[in-house]
């Protein structure tokens, strides 16, 4: 047998080519074109250690502003967390993604919503503020912004019920 005469068997021509091949009178072509569609790399501020997702959404900062992660920190302390523990997200910078995308990439088990809504995400469930919600194997919680909280004792009263219910404090 001949180098013109060689006989492949279909798997290995599957392998060869592994993106479609076509084949017309005048030439043959081949398609590279694959419809692969990749998520976006997402960038947190914190270490992430305990798998608790904090996002927020501001036009004005990368992550969320000075005054805000004062604030934030103070509440992470008397869960006895710290910036190392959670992943800070900013969703502004994702516009589109969805709840999946981060849970798969960041492999959260605890989610606060602080002024996102929940459908923004995509969840296939709408839930009032302060009403922790199991869903996907990880707990939500949507609240108010950072700013609303400081400034009204209520609300924050209101999440830290919450809080103390979900980190058993």
């Amino acid at each position: 047998m001949d180098l013109n005469h060689i006989e492949l068997s279909p798997a290995l021509v599957a392998d060869l080519f592994q993106s479609s091949l076509i084949e017309t009178d005048e030439q043959t072509v081949v398609s590279t074109k694959t419809s692969v569609v990749e998520q976006p790399l997402i960038k947190w501020l914190g270490e992430n250690k305990k798998k608790v997702l904090l996002i927020f959404n501001y036009t004005e900062a990368v992550y969320l502003p000075d005054e805000d992660l004062n604030f934030l920190t103070g509440i992470l302390g008397a869960c006895k967390l710290s910036i190392a523990d959670v992943a800070i997200v900013n969703l502004n910078k994702y516009p589109g993604i969805t709840y999946k995308e981060l849970l798969e990439q960041l492999k959260s088990r605890t989610v606060f919503l602080f002024g996102v809504e929940p459908t923004a995400l995509g969840l296939p469930m709408s839930f009032p503020q302060f009403q922790i919600q199991a869903f996907a194997n990880c707990t939500f919680l949507f609240a108010s912004t950072l700013t609303q909280l400081e400034a009204d004792k209520t609300l924050k009263s209101k999440l830290w019920v919450c809080l103390k219910r979900i980190f058993i404090i």
